[in-house]
């Protein structure tokens, strides 16, 4: 999480955009930036079941990083920039590698417009112009902008594991359908260095063909573990 803050502030600084795919050390639950959480969660099961805690610093709803991939796209972005054309942009994206790795997507468009945060998992149902697959969610993001830059964070679901997250909750909630997975969708599932090129190979084909992996640079290193500092405390993940 420091370290795609860190990218949004170098964006915001070079006018560079940079799309960043990864994996987790341990599962770990992230919860939205607005999400109220204080209380919700049964924090003596998450420490059993060995798993990791942090708030996003975008928004949206809980969601468990285990079997998935995670991508963050950070960019520079004026005040009048439409979230709705930023968004599309990025499903461009998603949709091309997604097809390359053989699952056809449809960009979801629900009658209703989305609830505010809440404890129900990210992935209980669509939002409109997430990714799905007959009907159900492949990939959930949130976006946060801020003072001249945007960092978008999303989830790719490789298995299943949102299921297990009314289980941490001292409240469960009814969870109606389940979300579609890498894995129902090709009959196997891929790795993650397998998603992340069908991702940068995207990046190739319809943004720039010139794109390049990006170095660690000393300034991005240091503004990832002041960052860091905060996301490791407890007065930040449960601030609300």
């Amino acid at each position: 999480m420091a370290l795609d803050e860190a990218l949004m502030a170098r964006a915001r600084r070079t006018g560079h955009h940079v799309l960043r795919v990864y994996g987790w050390s341990e599962p770990t639950l992230s919860l939205g930036r607005n999400q109220r959480a204080h209380g919700a969660y049964r924090t003596d099961e998450l420490a059993r079941r060995g798993i990791g805690v942090v708030r996003r610093p975008t928004g949206g709803r809980a969601l468990l990083h285990h079997r998935e991939v995670t991508y963050s796209v950070t960019a520079p972005c004026t005040a009048d920039a439409g979230l709705a054309a930023e968004y599309a942009r990025i499903n461009v994206l998603l949709g091309s590698a997604l097809q390359a790795l053989g699952v056809r997507v449809d960009v979801a468009a629900p009658p209703t417009r989305s609830a505010p945060p809440s404890a129900t998992p990210c992935f209980a149902e669509p939002a409109r112009g997430e990714l799905i697959v007959d009907g159900r969610k492949l990939v959930g993001s949130a976006q946060w902008r801020h003072d001249g830059a945007l960092l978008q964070h999303g989830s790719i679901l490789v298995d299943d594991d949102q299921a297990s997250i009314p289980s941490l909750m001292r409240e469960p909630v009814a969870l109606t359908g389940r979300p579609a997975t890498l894995r129902d969708a090709l009959g196997r599932a891929p790795v993650l260095s397998e998603v992340a090129e069908a991702l940068f190979a995207a990046v190739r084909v319809h943004l720039d063909p010139d794109a390049l992996p990006l170095d660690r640079e000393e300034t991005l290193t240091q503004d990832a573990e002041r960052l860091a500092i905060r996301f490791r405390d407890a007065t930040w993940t449960w601030r609300r």
